[in-house]
């Protein structure tokens, strides 16, 4: 896909009613999304009420290779109601594509305004129409921010500050305590087609699109049913993805450890030869132990760190679909 240009003009600016989808990833949400398509639903229904957006309005699944009945719920809420719509996935892409082919469907649409949100609506869905009112007042991207952290443990709560701080302190925007929940303008979706990048972390490159934001606030509930589908395993990789798509100071902090290892190793050097000289060998034995297994993990670790920015670039020559659309429901 070549770039775009960023120079449309929404037909809501000129009618008055945005076109809003709201894009929904899932995978196996078959004990949520019962729950979770009713309160959307009369979201879009509200908003339309108040002639805030469109009655052709949608709400786009994204089943991202579920194993459970997931699809053929949105098969079914399709068949029911017009306002529910979705694509499936051919495989499991993982969480920030199946959410980034949903906005690129959203845009395919012509929708006018986009808001992603998870299908457990831990996010507060009321918000919406706060959002709508920021991207009529002229805001392009529009943030969900949470207030607050009570639901969370003290464990995840300290992690995930201690992370914004860390990544703020490389040099990546970050918006402080929100995800994925966020309004976007077709004009900013059209700016985050151009992105082509294999490894996506949306809450990095969203910021980094440079348009007019605001941000609404919300209290983030309880998981409705169903277990959470982000375990501390699939946290601490997107974390790892986050540092690695958008600094290369890991491999800068490693090069200044390398130099700090050298410089011990050679004063454990000089130690030795003055332990031989003085007939205390025997006594350096033990830190010069510690040196070598000092030098050997910062060597191991330092080509980690490399192996991952290494790993990243040779996905990227690939080249390959970041995903593929299965079915597409009209």
């Amino acid at each position: 896909m070549g770039d775009r240009h960023l120079n449309i003009i929404p037909p809501a600016r000129r009618d008055g009613t945005p076109l809003l989808c709201i894009v929904v990833p899932c995978y196996n949400e078959e004990e949520v999304l019962p729950l979770s398509s009713k309160i959307l639903a009369n979201t879009v229904r509200d908003l339309v009420r108040k002639g805030k957006v469109s009655p052709e309005s949608r709400i786009i699944f994204v089943d991202d290779g579920s194993q459970d009945s997931t699809w053929g719920i949105i098969e079914s809420l399709h068949a029911s109601d017009r306002v529910f719509t979705g694509i499936k996935l051919a495989h499991n892409e993982g969480h920030q594509r199946a959410l980034y082919a949903g906005l690129m469907d959203a845009l395919d649409r012509g929708c006018d305004v986009s808001v992603s949100i998870d299908a457990d609506l831990q996010d507060d869905v009321d918000v919406i129409e706060g959002m709508v009112d920021k991207w009529a007042a002229g805001a392009e991207v529009v943030y969900g921010v949470r207030d607050n952290r009570d639901t969370d443990t003290g464990f995840k709560r300290n992690t995930a500050q201690a992370y914004y701080r860390f990544m703020n302190k490389l040099g990546t925007e970050l918006v402080y305590n929100s995800a994925d929940f966020r309004l976007m303008s077709a004009r900013a979706l059209e700016a985050l087609s151009q992105h082509r990048e294999a490894n996506l972390f949306l809450r990095g490159i969203v910021p980094s699109l440079g348009f007019r934001t605001d941000e609404v606030y919300y209290s983030r509930k309880e998981r409705m049913a169903g277990e959470s589908k982000y375990p501390l395993s699939k946290m601490v990789a997107l974390a790892a993805e986050g540092v690695t798509s958008f600094s290369v100071e890991p491999m800068h902090a490693m090069t200044v450890v390398g130099l700090v290892s050298l410089v011990v190793a050679l004063v454990m050097l000089v130690y030795t030869i003055v332990s031989c000289a003085t007939g205390n060998a025997v006594a350096g034995w033990g830190s010069i132990m510690v040196s070598i297994w000092l030098v050997g993990g910062l060597v191991i670790t330092s080509l980690g760190v490399t192996g991952e920015y290494v790993g990243k670039a040779y996905l990227e020559t690939k080249r390959r679909p970041r995903y593929i659309v299965d079915v597409e429901l009209d």
